[in-house]
This record gives C-alpha cells, sequence and structure tokens, in this order.
C-alpha cells in the first residue's frame, strides 16, 4: 500500500514540478503567467539569502531559469529514475527550492495566495519523505525477520 502511494506521489509531485520549471523557463504554456513570474523574480532576486553573505547580487533572469532548470530536472527525476536514492536527492533539491521560495515569498511580503501554494507542496515533500522512510523501515524489519535461524539464533 505505501509504495503505492509513494509511487503516486512521486509522480504527482514530479509533473507538477515539471510543468511550474516550465512555466517559469518558457511562455510557451502561459504568456501572462510567465510574464508575471519574470516580474516577480525581480523582486525575489533582491532578497536571495546568499547576495548578502557573498556580497553578489544575481541576476532575476538567471535565478528564475535556475530554480525553474532544477524543478524540471528533479521532477523528471522524480517521474522517471525507478532509483529511491535519485528520488530522494530529487526530493532534498525540491525541498530546499521551497524553503527558498517560502522565504522569499516572505521577505517581499507577498500576500497568502501567493506562498500558499509553496508551503503545500512543502508539506507534500516532507510527507512523502516520511512516507519512504516509514516503508523503507518496514521493509528493513521484514527483510530481518525472515533471515534463517540455527538453534534458535540467527545466522549473519
Amino acid at each position: 500500500m505505501s509504495s503505492l502511494v509513494l509511487r503516486s506521489l512521486s509522480i504527482l509531485l514530479g509533473l507538477f514540478f515539471i510543468f511550474i520549471g516550465i512555466m517559469k523557463i518558457s511562455p510557451h504554456i502561459s504568456k501572462d503567467l510567465h510574464r508575471d513570474l519574470r516580474k516577480n523574480y525581480v523582486k525575489y532576486a533582491k532578497v536571495f539569502p546568499l547576495s548578502t553573505l557573498l556580497e553578489f547580487k544575481i541576476p532575476s533572469k538567471w535565478y528564475r531559469r535556475s530554480v525553474g532548470g532544477l524543478e524540471v530536472l528533479c521532477g523528471l527525476a522524480m517521474v522517471l529514475i525507478p532509483s529511491h536514492k535519485i528520488k530522494n536527492a530529487a526530493n532534498i533539491t525540491l525541498l530546499l527550492l521551497m524553503f527558498l521560495a517560502v522565504y522569499s515569498h516572505y521577505m517581499v511580503s507577498d500576500p497568502f495566495e501567493r506562498s500558499g501554494p509553496a508551503l503545500v507542496f512543502t508539506f507534500m515533500l516532507i510527507g512523502r519523505l516520511v512516507i519512504w522512510y516509514q516503508a523503507s523501515r518496514r521493509e528493513a524489519a521484514l527483510a530481518a525477520a525472515a533471515q534463517p535461524t540455527a538453534n534458535g539464533l540467527k545466522q549473519e
């Protein structure tokens, strides 16, 4: 049951991030939304957390494109690649991007309608990691219980 939930959640989250990443990179899906994202990333680039630490101003165009590219890449990994290690690395990368998005929305005082989706997908990514952790622990416990025993002791 949990593997079905995990697989479904991975595919749905992956498809969502592919869609959102493409919208950040290209105006082919929606020109109005792409124009709105370009305008908003000018504000988000000004509050990028590492810009003050490194004394480097990141161009909003490259900030938007790199975030969109990472979202597409990680979304493709979550949809297409069967390895749990790669899926979890993509999940953690997307989770860090969502933390960055929530931080950016907070710093520019965006209304909740704008920051709400970032919060929802943050919790969904956390939930996917929790489901994977529980499923892997259950599989490890079942594998340990299935080990053959000799004279009442488990053989290693």
